[in-house]
């Protein structure tokens, strides 16, 4: 099956997450100010480690995978021993970058019609998130169908038509107050007539604790399934990530009720904590896809590791 790993070509993508390095300095002026209180240690001792253990806790990376980055930056340590603390952080910032490499970020969207279902809990970003990633693959040449599934708030329909009008992709809507399914019934039909090659499932916010809403969502998966047995191609959790380590315990009821092929996160540039990334793919092993810096059309981009690692160790200068 052909696949898209690649919202937009690779330069504008790098250029992009050159542009939005300066849109993460909250997280990397937090975090980098941790980093150097402990340069400021002429010796890489027991109260070292101690203190990067507090910093990446702090950074809501979790105990879990702060005590085994810890335990993998003393094994690099013992290996390659640095000169000081700031060689030792390198190897910190090396040891984190690999525990984010990897996995496969590329969205599948190969298949016509691919359905991807953005699912999450009130006020996420789910719909903005919708219109930014239908302007992406209109930008890339592809037909484009969105799904107001969100049938509860008459006001999320209306948003998402003028999200879709802005990025110029269809809209199957039914009147507020009906039955979700029928509408993602509707639009995969209607995507299947036109040769769409995207449909984009906008589900009402809930709550990851409301058991008869959940169940809701795993009926508008099974009416995708009954449609294109193959399908949802994509099924992505849309997390904010200024919520941190209460975006786990969401992110995992969410997997287990609708098997999780990725994950969204937004308001990137307005955490000051920059593990939450780290945490949630150790603790789900579902990869985050894509990133929303902004409010702009064009502020999602696919997710790069590489990039972020950069931006959060950019207030140590050159480790």
């Amino acid at each position: 099956m052909e696949r898209a790993d690649e919202l937009v070509a690779e330069p504008r993508r790098a250029a992009w997450w050159r542009r939005m390095a300066s849109r993460l300095a909250r997280a990397s002026r937090a975090f980098g100010e941790q980093l150097r209180r402990i340069v400021s240690r002429s010796s890489v001792d027991e109260a070292f480690f101690d203190d990067v253990f507090e910093l990446l806790v702090s950074a809501d990376c979790g105990v879990d995978v702060a005590e085994r980055l810890v335990a993998s930056l003393r094994e690099a340590v013992r290996r390659e021993h640095p000169a000081d603390a700031a060689a030792a952080l390198a190897l910190l910032k090396a040891e984190m970058a690999a525990m984010l490499a990897g996995r496969d970020r590329r969205l599948n969207i190969g298949a016509r019609p691919s359905v991807l279902l953005l699912v999450g809990v009130n006020g996420s970003g789910k719909t903005t998130t919708i219109g930014k990633l239908a302007a992406r693959l209109r930008e890339s040449g592809r037909i484009v169908l969105v799904a107001a599934a969100d049938t509860y708030r008459a006001a999320a329909i209306d948003q998402l038509r003028v999200w879709a009008d802005r990025s110029g992709a269809a809209v199957v809507a039914h009147q507020p107050g009906g039955d979700p399914g029928a509408v993602v019934y509707d639009a995969v039909q209607a995507a299947l007539a036109r040769q769409a090659d995207c449909v984009l499932v906008d589900t009402a916010g809930r709550l990851h604790t409301k058991v008869n809403l959940m169940a809701e969502l795993a009926k508008v998966r099974r009416v995708v399934e009954r449609l294109i047995p193959e399908a949802p191609h994509e099924t992505l959790l849309v997390l904010e990530a200024p919520t941190g380590m209460n975006a786990i315990a969401q992110a995992r009821a969410f997997h287990e009720a609708m098997r999780l092929t990725g994950l969204v996160l937004t308001k990137l540039d307005g955490t000051a904590r920059g593990g939450t990334v780290i945490a949630i793919e150790q603790e789900l092993e579902v990869p985050v896809k894509l990133v929303g810096l902004g409010e702009g059309i064009d502020d999602l981009n696919v997710f790069d590791p590489e990039a972020y690692i950069e931006a959060l160790f950019e207030g140590l200068g050159s480790v």
